[in-house]
């Protein structure tokens, strides 16, 4: 496929270099296995509909986080005819592999945004730009993540629902997030509370740990931290990630909401098409249909009860702008006609972190391109039985929380997240491009250590007071949207981070650590060798140099109450003043939940359904 011919370049490398002579590979019947999987994969994906029709009950834009949940609880109401349309391609079985998740970025599946210079933020990075995938692809950007799921804490929610959000606290969503949980984790499973089987969306620990992994859960202990399972009562502590994962391969929203139901006769999904116009009437300001391009040439569908707008935190402000909903100025500086005056596209918000920040370690421990080519057996492990380093996402393996304001109360509110890595920049140049570190930084800093094992944790802010906005660059639909983070505009965001960046240096320097010769990488970041190394206004200068999305950009379309004059959406996500139009994906967030965003995104997405069908008399 198109799409994935990087990763399938990739993965013959793989085999090429694991399958030596001595070895004889041994994974053939496995490799033969995998390719039936792929094959099987294509045919469970809902076919790209030819013959759609001229007016469908309801049209979604977007088969991502959101869209794909949306879709499958529309058209459980089998009188309702649904239309999901989706820019880019089929998801395929390549991209399900948990450690390739970086590599997807480098594929036509990323919509591949990124920020606007500056002069603050992301200042080692390419061009001075952060990065911000964006999946283009069925399934969206749960077929970009890194497969993290967490929910956030249960005052993100109340907020909210302080707010002027009625319905939207956290007892009022906690039944959403279990409705769509098929949790795999046994002992995790016995808290019914917290916990349900039986979703759509599977939940599972990785199939691999390296000893890294449990020196960071040993290194909480022996800090007094406790081992938690944060998607329950409390968040604070340390724990092995929770993933968006089944038996070993990726679980996105097309696999887990698409799938079962790809037979329904009421669901039609239209890919490689993607919406350029919401149409709306503007003398009674209804919406009555969209306008897709596919292959060059311009289609119109009607809808007789509603648009669904699910096409990200990007997307979703620069259609809407497009279509004439937005903030009036801005528009007619686009010469865009004025058909309702709103706040799109401002209170922009992420959880910015920082990488790069590598400990070295003395022992074969770390995951390494060259521990993967070893030998066969890891590819053995993954093609015959869905095991070994490869169900690891993306690297990625354990997690902590900590409430820097209430450092020692048990039931804290999180402000700063640690991710824990099992790599680093410096294991690989795919790190490099991942990552979007300049050359000149990266010969610099990791080339000289680019063959020895190491590690990183990412300090992730949770709760930032910096907002941004996103913009029209002009009135071509076909033109990316202008991206302003406005990163560590307040203080506050800065110090916070610093405290998460100290804190990932005295975990490092524990006797969990220590038993692997784990030492701080001591090199300076090119930009800060001016500063005393260490120093806090050294690390407060890599913060600025090696600053990073971590892909959770949220709150373009911020949901209200009519008297919240930011507000775009109201809290059942209907457009402030246009009829027949709804916003249902993380664009919608009034504040950024301390969570990896897919699981929140769902939660958003299975309420959104339940009020459309209120809303339309279905009884849910």
């Amino acid at each position: 496929m198109k799409n994935s011919n990087n990763v399938l370049f990739f993965m013959a490398a793989l085999l090429n270099s694991a399958c030596t002579q001595n070895d004889n590979c041994g994974i053939t019947e496995g490799m033969l296995r995998y390719v039936l999987d792929m094959a099987k994969h294509a045919s469970e994906e809902p076919r790209d509909e030819i013959n759609t029709l001229l007016e469908y009950d309801f049209i979604i834009v977007g088969a991502g986080s959101a869209g794909c949940v949306v879709a499958n609880r529309l058209t459980e109401v089998s009188k309702w005819d649904v239309l999901l349309l989706e820019a880019g391609g089929e998801e395929n079985y390549i991209m399900d592999i948990p450690i390739l998740a970086p590599m997807i970025q480098f594929t036509g599946a990323n919509w591949n945004y990124k920020s606007m210079p500056s002069d603050k933020f992301c200042l080692g990075l390419t061009n001075r730009q952060c990065m911000f995938p964006r999946g283009k692809v069925m399934g969206g950007s749960s077929v970009l993540n890194f497969m993290v799921h967490t929910r956030g804490n249960r005052r993100d929610y109340d907020l909210w629902e302080s707010m002027g959000n009625t319905g939207w606290g956290y007892e009022s969503v906690l039944p959403y997030f279990l409705r769509s949980e098929d949790i795999a984790i046994p002992e995790l499973a016995m808290n019914t509370k917290y916990h349900s089987t039986g979703g759509y969306l599977t939940i599972s620990y990785p199939r691999f740990r390296t000893p890294l992994a449990e020196a960071f859960l040993e290194a909480g202990k022996e800090t007094d931290q406790r081992i938690v399972d944060y998607n329950a009562e409390t968040q604070t502590g340390f724990s092995f990630l929770q993933t968006t994962t089944k038996n070993g391969t990726r679980c996105s929203t097309s696999t887990a909401f698409l799938h079962p139901v790809r037979k329904r006769k009421n669901l039609h999904v239209k890919k490689r098409s993607q919406v350029t116009k919401i149409l709306v009437d503007p003398s009674t300001k209804r919406t009555f249909g969209i306008e897709f391009v596919r292959n060059k040439k311009k289609y119109t569908v009607r809808a007789r009860r509603e648009i669904i707008l699910s096409a990200g935190v990007f997307n979703s402000p620069h259609l809407l702008m497009l279509s004439g909903i937005g903030p009036k100025k801005h528009l007619t500086d686009m010469n865009i006609p004025v058909i309702q005056d709103l706040k799109v596209g401002y209170n922009l918000m992420d959880h910015p972190g920082v990488i790069g920040i590598t400990f070295i370690v003395n022992q074969s421990v770390s995951l390494m391109p060259e521990y993967f080519l070893e030998t066969g057996k890891n590819l053995r492990d993954y093609f015959v039985n869905r095991t070994g380093p490869f169900t690891i996402p993306g690297a990625a393996e354990a997690i902590a929380f900590f409430d820097f304001k209430n450092p020692t109360y048990i039931d804290g509110y999180p402000d700063v997240e640690l991710l824990f890595i099992g790599s680093s920049l410096s294991n690989s140049r795919l790190a490099r491009e991942t990552f979007g570190i300049s050359d000149s930084v990266y010969d610099i800093l990791y080339k000289p250590v680019e063959k020895i094992h190491s590690w990183m944790i990412i300090p992730i802010i949770l709760r930032p007071k910096s907002k941004g906005r996103v913009k029209l660059r002009d009135n071509n639909p076909f033109h990316k949207p202008l991206i302003f983070p406005n990163y560590f505009d307040y203080t506050y965001d800065m110090e916070i981070l610093l405290k998460g960046v100290k804190k990932a240096v005295e975990l490092s320097e524990t006797n969990a650590f220590k038993k692997f010769g784990s030492k701080l990488h001591d090199t300076p970041v090119p930009g800060c060798q001016s500063f005393e190394f260490r120093s806090d206004d050294y690390w407060r200068c890599v913060i600025r140099h090696l600053t990073y999305s971590i892909y959770h950009v949220s709150g373009t379309c911020k949901m209200g109450p009519v008297s919240d004059q930011e507000a775009v959406v109201d809290p059942r996500l209907r457009v402030h003043g246009i009829k027949g139009l709804r916003v249902i994906d993380a664009s919608v967030f009034p504040t950024i939940p301390s969570a990896h965003l897919n699981a929140p995104t769902i939660m958003i997405a299975e309420k959104g359904a339940d009020l459309i069908k209120e809303d339309w008399g279905h009884k849910t």
